[in-house]
């Protein structure tokens, strides 16, 4: 017979116990220690139970629940406990018997309930602890995004950012403590925002509009977008190697040579849940590519300052590796002792040396070799005529 779970994650909104299910007062009724954030705990009743206010920071409180195992515990969280809620923080470090969840509606049903917004058709963003630049690639007019935010200093962060990029014209609609008797919504304008008065907890749905500059949603993206000092991979090979590259949800790159970090931007920009390290030792670089990754909205590009492949020891192991820089035999070789089979590796080639490199390990492992030659229209004299930038040998290898 299966145990009984020790814990149970409630998920409680703004009208307290109004809003919980007959389990979840069940779960409170017959618990012998309760934990939860101030906020949370003064929406109920008194309770008979040992009670711990939740700590700040929110880590140091979770080896005190965990030493509860045995008792009878209640976790009190915000809605929806698994969506940008606490849940996952707690579950990761026990079994899945262990604990049961009773989530009640998430912040971001009940805003897109109180906007009239379908909610497959929104983006849903829990910036609480995150930069406000991961909105940057969702800023695109006509879109709508739902955005939870720490408090209403952040609201007014928010709109200044929005309106810095050109966004000015957004509706921003503020909303506080959804769900409750403290519940009120306002809406105006981010260039017009001067709320001084929003109460915790906050949200706000981003209608957006203006004449900002909206992110392209393929590989390729302009190389102004980039901070760089000519070490970049231009713009139409840029999209060619993300091609080569084919990054896939979850998957991690090994980006060598960083230079600006357009190949990892680009990378991470394919989807959330992919991953990149950067190898660059140049710590001018390195600090540039860090940067350009913050302005588009990654901030999962993980640095290793130090010049590859004496950074590899100790790098969780890439699906696809890039080499925009310090192509030799010794690094070929390095990679080829340390990738497991299957992992997808790319290389430009742009001088007769580096290239005379690819086209050998191209006939010593196969995979495909392809040569790339672009032109563009320049001035000649009072007409025009085709200007040929340098030539690239791109290798794709698999080990």
């Amino acid at each position: 017979m299966a145990r009984a779970p020790w814990l149970t994650i409630i998920g409680l909104g703004e009208d307290g116990p109004s809003g919980l299910s007959d389990a979840s007062h069940d779960a409170l009724m017959q618990a012998e220690f309760v934990a939860g954030a101030a906020r949370h705990l003064a929406l109920l009743p008194e309770l008979s139970c040992e009670v711990m206010e939740w700590p700040v920071p929110f880590a140091d409180g979770i080896a005190q629940l965990l030493a509860q195992r045995g008792r009878r515990v209640v976790m009190l969280a915000s809605g929806d406990p698994f969506w940008f809620g606490a849940g996952s923080s707690i579950t990761r470090h026990l079994a899945r018997d262990e604990w049961r969840a009773l989530p009640a509606p998430s912040t971001f049903s009940l805003a897109a309930a109180a906007l009239g917004w379908p909610l497959e058709h929104v983006t849903c963003l829990g910036l609480h602890a995150a930069p406000l630049s991961r909105l940057r690639p969702h800023l695109a007019r006509g879109a709508r995004v739902l955005v939870l935010l720490r408090d209403g200093a952040a609201v007014a962060e928010l709109a200044a950012y929005v309106t810095a990029l050109g966004f000015g014209d957004s509706d921003l609609h503020v909303m506080e403590a959804l769900g409750g008797p403290r519940t009120r919504l306002r809406k105006l304008q981010a260039a017009d925002y001067a709320l001084a008065d929003v109460a915790h907890p906050v949200a706000v749905g981003v209608q957006v509009a203006g004449d900002g500059h909206a992110l392209p949603c393929v590989p390729g993206r302009e190389d102004a977008l980039f901070a760089h000092d000519g070490q970049i991979t231009k713009q139409a090979i840029r999209a060619l190697t993300l091609a080569a590259l084919a990054p896939a949800p979850g998957q991690l790159l090994w980006d060598i040579g960083l230079g600006s970090g357009s190949i990892s931007i680009e990378w991470l920009l394919a989807h959330p849940q992919c991953e990149a390290i950067g190898f660059e030792a140049d710590a001018t670089r390195a600090a540039r590519a860090l940067a350009n990754a913050r302005a588009l909205g990654v901030d999962r590009l993980k640095l290793v300052e130090a010049r590859a492949p004496e950074g590899f020891d100790g790098q969780p192991l890439p699906d696809a590796v890039f080499i925009g820089g310090g192509l030799s035999e010794a690094l070929l070789t390095r990679l080829w002792q340390v990738l497991p089979q299957g992992v997808r590796v790319v290389a430009n080639a742009v001088t007769l040396e580096s290239e005379a490199l690819l086209c050998h390990w191209h006939a010593k492992t196969g995979g495909t070799l392809t040569r790339l030659e672009l032109s563009e229209a320049a001035p000649l004299g009072r007409k025009r005529g085709w200007r040929a930038a340098y030539p690239i040998v791109q290798w794709r290898g698999q080990r």
